[in-house]
């Protein structure tokens, strides 16, 4: 259980400010698949062409974390914060502007260039500013900012697009957005040098981290962890459309349906971080992994709108234990001085292979359907986390 003193220092120190800081960085993301079957209808979309606008976002983003994390690490966090916050709103409200499909994808690359920095900084800042027995926990309650984007901003960006149109949604969100990483860069300054000071007077007797990076630990969980996350968000780029296309509900409401998987993240990120600081990361990411792929199965042979949501709930559990899990577990068997760098090279490994993946899954449903298309994306999962969970249990010693 997390101790008062704990909460205490959760609440005092840099943590709800990156919480905030998170959420301000997926507003636009965060618009987007939800107003997919309004983007679809406004600019004559196939599935193939609809995910390759979720691609470009997906795919620059997983490019621009690799530099950006190395930035991070010689640069500070709180430029990666602004940038990422307020450059990301920018581009969004370009988005609102723009009256082409070619407009569209370019200002979604230009966002996605300017938040590669966030991911990486933040979870080395978060991890670093907490024990490492509250590590999960903390990048956790991180999380919940995230999440919270991905089922507030549908239940206001939707209602907007129906009133007016999807590109009035990007317009009203982003300007506020603006304004708050500006905020948030000056907050974070503060709040850095009193937290500096304050770890200058106390020993804070803290365990050695690693002076090289483990591969042989680390390889086999980053790959199991990004397959599948990889699998799970290509599949779930489509969830509007499916709703839409197969069980026959209103653009609109399809809209509103994409809230339910993030609005699972308040309280499963912070469990899975919570099961990950008791029982060890890798237990947990095993567990979630072999859920993931029957999972997906699922969704294929739901037969109506309330067994969807039940099945996106459960979704919803796994996809957002694995993230503060994962996280923990790469800073805990990483050097100090690669912290970013690393976490950058996982959050652009998981968004090249989701972004890379989700036009091939819309290219599949355009061609056999997407009940067999998830078919093959299940097996395929099953496969990969069946073989890195072998070679985990044979290299466990090690």
């Amino acid at each position: 259980m997390v101790k008062k003193s704990d909460v205490r220092v959760f609440l005092s120190g840099l943590l709800p400010l990156f919480m905030l800081a998170h959420f301000g960085h997926h507003v636009i993301g965060a618009s987007l698949r939800p107003l997919m079957p309004m983007i679809r209808t406004n600019l004559d979309l196939s599935y193939t062409t609809a995910g390759s606008v979720l691609s470009a976002f997906q795919v620059t983003s997983g490019i621009s974390q690799l530099p950006a994390g190395w930035l991070a690490d010689r640069f500070g966090v709180r430029l990666a914060v602004v940038i990422g916050i307020s450059g990301v709103a920018v581009a969004g409200l370009m988005i609102g502007l723009s009256h082409s499909f070619v407009a569209l994808i370019a200002f979604l690359v230009i966002a996605a260039i300017l938040g590669g920095g966030y991911h990486p900084a933040a979870s080395a800042a978060v991890s670093a500013s907490v024990s490492p027995e509250n590590r999960g926990r903390a990048l956790g309650l991180h999380l919940i900012g995230g999440s919270s984007a991905f089922w507030i901003v549908p239940l206001i960006a939707t209602p907007i697009a129906a009133t007016w149109e999807w590109r009035s949604s990007f317009v009203v969100l982003s300007i506020p957005t603006i304004i708050l990483g500006i905020a948030l860069y000056t907050l974070i300054s503060r709040r850095t040098k009193v937290q500096r000071t304050e770890s200058q007077t106390s020993d804070n007797g803290l365990p050695a981290l690693p002076t090289k990076i483990q591969w042989r630990k680390l390889a086999p969980f980053v790959i199991m962890s990004v397959a599948t996350g990889t699998m799970v968000q290509s599949v779930s780029g489509y969830f509007s459309l499916f709703a839409v296309d197969y069980l026959n509900v209103a653009e609109a409401t399809a809209g509103l349906l994409i809230a339910v998987t993030p609005l699972v993240g308040l309280f499963a990120a912070p469990m899975g971080g919570y099961l990950s600081d008791r029982f060890g990361s890798v237990p947990v990411l095993v567990t979630v992994s072999f859920l993931a792929a029957p999972l997906i199965f699922a969704i294929g042979v739901v037969p109506n709108v309330a067994i969807f949501i039940m099945v996106m709930v459960v979704i919803g559990l796994v996809t957002n234990a694995r993230m503060p899990t994962s996280e923990s577990y790469i800073f805990a068997n990483t050097p100090a001085h690669r912290r970013s760098t690393i976490l950058g090279f996982y959050f652009f490994a998981g968004a090249e292979a989701a972004g890379l993946l989700t036009p091939f899954v819309g290219y599949l449903i355009d061609r056999i359907g997407f009940y067999r298309s998830v078919s093959i994306i299940s097996g395929s999962l099953a496969v990969i986390v069946v073989a890195c969970s072998l070679f985990m249990w044979k290299n466990r010693g090690n």
